[in-house]
């Protein structure tokens, strides 16, 4: 993809990570949502670009804007895929939480993994353990593994999981194989990211949680040569058709990144609400507000840290 529309996406992320921060801590998750959709439509819709959502805010029935399906864009330049997350971590906005995003991946059409809004089981690593992890091994093999791999003891690995009910045997095993659990109340897209960069403290992540994460988080794992293996877990049986309706015959099949985001035209492009492990949140200040974000390139390898001042003159 060309590095300027790379940028252009940048501006879109920030558009909504600015609307989103304006609700921090007010206890509307919906309205803080609402305002980050629209803002990152609207910057969209500048873009000289043909792009569909391929994972978005839910099937059209269920969300106005930025749904499965829509087309964005003026229309002119490359045909692309999007998935795009306006706001990840509604609650933490909401409530005023550690860790939330504004999150667009995009390839060429036919690159990123059609998926209803739904379930996975998910298991994440950095390089060091990209040939370790195995999705039907147990949680003991599966640390031991990636702890030989990565030349540590088990009980200096760090796997990050949602604080969900759903977790607690897999809290319960991972302690029992003696590492350590970090518990997050939402974000497992940074925190999949954060599997690849060493300073952050986390080694893996593990759990089940949204398919739109999964594949958003697939783009800047596999650039960053890592390795995120997922299988649908369907929060009901009415999705199972729906997964099977985007092109999934075998739904049991495990997918890796590749599967998820194939080839090298990718990028991931990242913008921080509220501070978390990948970036730094939005801070306002008189008449200005200045934000921070990640652009990941396939084609190049890049990753580039944009902090940006922007100013409104009245």
């Amino acid at each position: 993809m060309d590095r300027n529309l790379a940028l252009e996406f940048v501006r879109v992320t920030e558009a909504a990570a600015i609307a989103a921060a304006k609700w921090i801590g007010r206890g509307e998750k919906k309205k803080a949502d609402g305002a980050a959709v629209d803002a990152m439509r609207s910057r969209f819709n500048q873009v000289d670009f043909s792009g569909t959502v391929v994972i978005g805010e839910g099937e059209k029935d269920e969300a106005p804007m930025l749904y499965t399906g829509e087309k964005v864009g003026t229309k002119k330049g490359p045909v692309m895929d999007l998935a795009i997350d306006p706001l990840e971590c509604t609650d933490s906005v909401a409530y005023g939480r550690y860790n939330a995003t504004t999150v667009v991946a995009s390839g060429p059409k036919g690159s990123l993994l059609h998926a209803p809004d739904t379930y996975m089981k998910k298991i994440c690593v950095g390089p060091l353990g990209k040939k370790a992890i195995n999705l039907e091994a147990s949680v003991k093999v599966n640390i031991e593994k990636v702890a030989k791999a990565m030349n540590k003891k088990v009980e200096d690995i760090t796997v990050v999981v949602l604080d969900r009910e759903r977790h607690a045997d897999l809290i319960k095993e991972i302690r029992d194989a003696g590492a350590r659990v970090r518990l997050i109340t939402d974000g497992d897209v940074a925190a999949a990211i954060a599997t690849c960069f060493p300073e952050s403290g986390i080694d893996m992540l593990m759990g089940v949680g949204g398919s739109t994460e999964a594949v958003l988080a697939a783009v800047p794992v596999k650039i960053l040569g890592g390795e995120i293996l997922c299988q649908f877990k369907a929060k009901k049986d009415a999705d199972i058709p729906k997964i099977k309706a985007a092109g999934v015959k075998n739904i049991n099949k495990i997918f890796d990144a590749e599967d998820m985001a194939k080839g090298k035209e990718l990028t991931f492009t990242a913008t921080g609400v509220i501070d978390g492990p990948l970036l730094s949140g939005v801070v306002f200040g008189k008449n200005k507000a200045i934000t921070h974000s990640i652009v990941i390139r396939g084609i190049s390898g890049t990753i580039r840290y944009v902090t940006t001042h922007h100013h409104y003159y009245k």
